[in-house]
């Protein structure tokens, strides 16, 4: 079955199953988790861990597809289809509410930069959704490169807004966006593509009303509006908008904008919103940094207005400046050392 077949089926598939009534669940086949026969072939890469339990398994077996490897601080499994052997990337759900956390894919539709949903498949207690197989994502990339030239940067970076203004146009704020959630769909890793919308907030009514009042997010990405005190609303939106921020200045310079290992400073950080770009970076990445990264939400530019940016519309001249630019306060030379000495960590957990 070739991707184009699986996706027109998995829309059938998505379709009835945002039509079943929620009091209709129990009718639904249970699919257990069963260890499958041994098979040779597929090594795993990191530890495994069960879906159901903290057993280390090597894997398991959930409906037609076989569970490998768990990837790291998420609950996202690599699959394989039993009869096809095609790749797939399995994402778990709880049970209650599966169906608002898919009707996003069934709003958004097809879009050359967001994973499609291929296959669900139900559980005793969770939902099995079952994305297309990829080559590695944006944050283990740029911990292995370190940082990424301009150019290169432009072009991952141009894909990863073109996802996000989709989602914003259709009504969908993303939330909890970070480099992980952007995956390779082609083995050169020049294609990227939004993985996953489980954790995304589908705006009823006027879109352009986007207030949210729950605070959601990793750390090193949340916006200081999410940690404000009170129960404000703030705009869904923009706070995707600083979080990809946050995500094109680690791309470039290879650590975040913001960072600490005690989450309190952390989060003075954030809430000052004060940080430094190198000196050699262009002028026009500086800027559209600078248009992200705005302490007040209002002043961040939407994702259709960064996209007609000139780092992005341009093509790419490598311009230096003598100069750094600083949001807030001045750095010492010992403290730009530090800064120079952190790097991506190999992952944050959610706040």
């Amino acid at each position: 079955m070739n991707m184009g077949t699986a996706t027109a089926r998995s829309q059938v598939c998505l379709k009835r199953l945002l039509d079943e009534p929620q009091d209709n669940l129990r009718k639904f086949k249970r699919v257990c988790l069963a260890p499958p026969p041994p098979t040779t072939g597929l090594s795993p890469c990191l530890r495994p861990k069960s879906p159901k339990s903290s057993q280390s398994q090597s894997q398991f077996r959930v409906g037609p597809y076989f569970l490998f490897e768990r990837c790291e601080g998420e609950e996202t499994y690599r699959a394989v289809h039993t009869h096809t052997q095609q790749q797939y990337t399995c994402q778990v759900l709880p049970l209650r509410g599966y169906q608002e956390r898919l009707a996003a894919y069934a709003r958004l539709g097809h879009h050359d930069n967001i994973c499609g949903l291929l296959d669900v498949v139900m559980g005793q207690d969770s939902v099995y959704v079952f994305l297309p197989g990829h080559h590695g994502d944006m944050h283990a990339y740029v911990r292995s490169r370190k940082r990424l030239g301009e150019e290169e940067a432009g072009l991952l970076f141009a894909q990863m807004l073109n996802a996000v203004e989709h989602c914003h146009r259709h009504g969908v704020v993303l939330r909890d966006l970070k480099l992980r959630r952007f995956v390779f769909t082609d083995r050169y890793r020049t294609r990227l593509a939004l993985l996953g919308l489980d954790d995304c907030v589908l705006l009823h009514g006027d879109h352009n009303d986007d207030s949210l009042t729950d605070r959601h997010g990793c750390p090193a990405y949340v916006g200081p509006e999410l940690l404000a005190n009170g129960n404000a609303s703030y705009s869904g939106r923009a706070a995707d908008i600083w979080s990809l921020g946050v995500s094109l200045y680690t791309m470039l310079i290879g650590r975040y904008p913001f960072q600490d290992t005690k989450p309190a400073a952390l989060f003075a950080k954030i809430r000052h919103g004060a940080f430094s770009v190198p000196s050699w970076l262009s002028a026009q990445a500086k800027c559209l940094i600078s248009c992200m990264l705005r302490k007040l939400p209002a002043e961040r530019l939407e994702a259709s207005e960064l996209l007609m940016h000139p780092w992005l519309t341009n093509p790419f001249t490598p311009r230096h400046n003598t100069h750094t630019i600083h949001h807030g306060s001045h750095k010492t030379l010992q403290n730009k050392q530090e800064d120079d000495d952190q790097v991506v960590p190999t992952w944050t957990e959610k706040h």
